[in-house]
């Protein structure tokens, strides 16, 4: 009966320990990216709001594109378009915290989509993006 006992807490632990491991994606009522479309801010060098019909899930979190083709470029390398920190905002990554996104404050660096909380902390974050990167890989890591 013990053994069973410990079995089964082990079960438990494990599963809850799975389940925390998964990385969340920043996601709103309107989606991932409050809607916009990832695939665009690489092809069209600009945010675009996506269709919620023309949509994909990776991750927790369901994108939405422009375009047929969009969804078709994400969903054949999904981790080349997705943004970085699961759409968190990459400065407050890079201090240790899960913080919204505005669409519009965007970067792309090293062929990477990086999205910050507003046009103003994009602003610190591009002051040091570098070292911001490093420290938001880690503490996204962690976040594992």
């Amino acid at each position: 009966m013990k053994t069973k006992f410990i079995l089964l807490a082990l079960a438990v632990i494990f599963s809850v320990g799975c389940a925390s491991a998964q990385k969340k994606t920043f996601s709103t009522d309107e989606g991932a990216i409050r809607g916009y479309d990832p695939v665009a801010y690489f092809t069209l060098g600009k945010p675009v709001k996506g269709k919620s019909e023309i949509s994909a899930k990776h991750g927790s979190g369901v994108y939405h594109f422009a375009t047929e083709e969009h969804r078709e470029l994400f969903k054949a390398d999904p981790e080349k378009y997705a943004p970085q920190y699961g759409g968190y905002c990459a400065y407050g990554m890079s201090k240790g915290f899960d913080v919204s996104s505005d669409p519009n404050a965007w970067t792309i660096r090293n062929d990477k989509l990086y999205l910050n909380y507003s046009l103003g902390v994009r602003k610190t974050w591009l002051k040091k993006p570098d070292e911001y990167i490093v420290k938001a890989d880690k503490n996204w890591a962690k976040k594992s």
